[in-house]
């Protein structure tokens, strides 16, 4: 609505050719992130969600994606990806590769320093500032400062309220079993997504674990970003028991990691690209869980603007896009914990009844503003 049809579709595209970017990045660099393009499905084990698939298909259909970019699938078909108790369908796109986040992100490290770039661990900034940085040992100067700190923004001065870090937690299981792999199939590796209103999302990772995530951690006051938040024992718990719901045969299966980390969620849920030249302030962020690859494409717009070129990406609709800051606390406290809360009950109410929560339309209106 903001941007019209056009610009929102050129952006929608060139989101999906950065799948194929990550991938080619990758492979140009030598670096060995286990990428894998698959797709993705989205999961529907209850009427009501596969309600919500077929909408999502019209949906799709009414801006221009076809079948190329999203089809559903009925339960045989879906089960013949990945077999999951009760499938009674799913949602396919070509459009996503699976990842080992960690791998990519040290060999791109090692490739920016082979190409004549610094980069200083435990050295924090505390301060960014017009063609400046500070740090405790001094003060950085340059013709344009980029922040790209997504979930850690809050910590900078001045920047509580631009973003909020929101948790997602993970679990991994020790590699599983041929026989397990046998009864649960999934041998596309194509990423999953599945559940209600706090979702779940999975892959199967190159050694044969299950990598396992999900939301419903607490928002915490005053936009607080931790270590010690990356792990939260009733968040986990639901975790493995969402593991062991959705594949049986896994359901045994040790857990060797957990872990969790902060996504940078603007106000209006929108990221952004965007410089400031006379100030010499620039910015990407604000992907909402989505930046393995949104972060690449940030990346290439950034580069297009900072040395003045006006390509096709500087034009997308995510440049120079502001939103607007989230309220004080304690409202955002007590409005994002709210909206968790109701995204919970939204779930067992869809559970109990079998028909659309009535609170759905309420999440939405309360979390999501523009």
């Amino acid at each position: 609505r903001r941007a019209g049809h056009g610009p929102a579709m050129a952006l929608q595209r060139e989101l999906f050719r950065t799948v194929d970017e990550v991938g080619r990045a990758a492979e140009r660099e030598g670096i060995d992130c286990h990428w894998h393009k698959g797709g993705t499905l989205q999961l529907a084990t209850s009427p009501v969600q596969l309600r919500r698939l077929h909408a999502r298909i019209e949906q799709a259909g009414r801006v221009g994606l076809g079948a190329a970019d999203l089809r559903l699938l009925g339960p045989a078909d879906a089960a013949r990806r990945i077999a999951v108790p009760g499938l009674l369908g799913a949602v396919f796109s070509p459009h996503c590769a699976a990842v080992d986040p960690a791998r990519l992100v040290r060999g791109l490290a090692r490739a920016v320093e082979r190409g004549g770039a610094s980069i200083y661990e435990s050295t924090p900034v505390t301060r960014i500032r017009p063609g400046a940085a500070d740090t405790p040992a001094g003060r950085v100067r340059a013709e344009v400062v980029v922040r790209a700190t997504e979930g850690y923004t809050p910590t900078l001065p001045g920047s509580h309220r631009t973003v909020v870090p929101l948790y997602s937690l993970m679990i991994a299981t020790e590699p599983l079993p041929a026989a397990a792999w046998e009864r649960i199939g999934w041998s596309g590796r194509e990423t999953v997504a599945a559940g209600g209103h706090l979702f779940v999302y999975a892959q199967r990772t190159r050694d044969g674990r299950v990598a396992f995530g999900g939301r419903g951690a607490p928002y915490h006051f005053g936009s607080r970003v931790r270590p010690g938040y990356d792990r939260h024992d009733r968040v986990h718990r639901a975790l493995r028991d969402a593991l062991a719901e959705l594949l049986p045969a896994a359901a045994d299966a040790r857990l060797t990691h957990r872990w969790g980390g902060p996504l940078g969620v603007a106000r209006d849920w929108s990221a952004s690209v965007g410089l400031d030249r006379a100030g010499g302030l620039a910015w990407a962020g604000g992907y909402v869980g989505d930046g393995v690859a949104a972060a690449n494409l940030a990346g290439r717009t950034l580069a297009e603007l900072v040395t003045g070129g006006d390509g096709e990406l500087a034009r997308l609709p995510w440049v120079q896009h502001r939103s607007r800051r989230w309220e004080p606390e304690p409202l955002r406290w007590l409005g994002i914990n709210g909206a968790l809360l109701l995204a919970g009950s939204a779930d067992a109410a869809e559970r109990r009844t079998g028909r659309p929560a009535r609170l759905r339309g309420r999440l939405l209106a309360l979390v999501i503003r523009e």
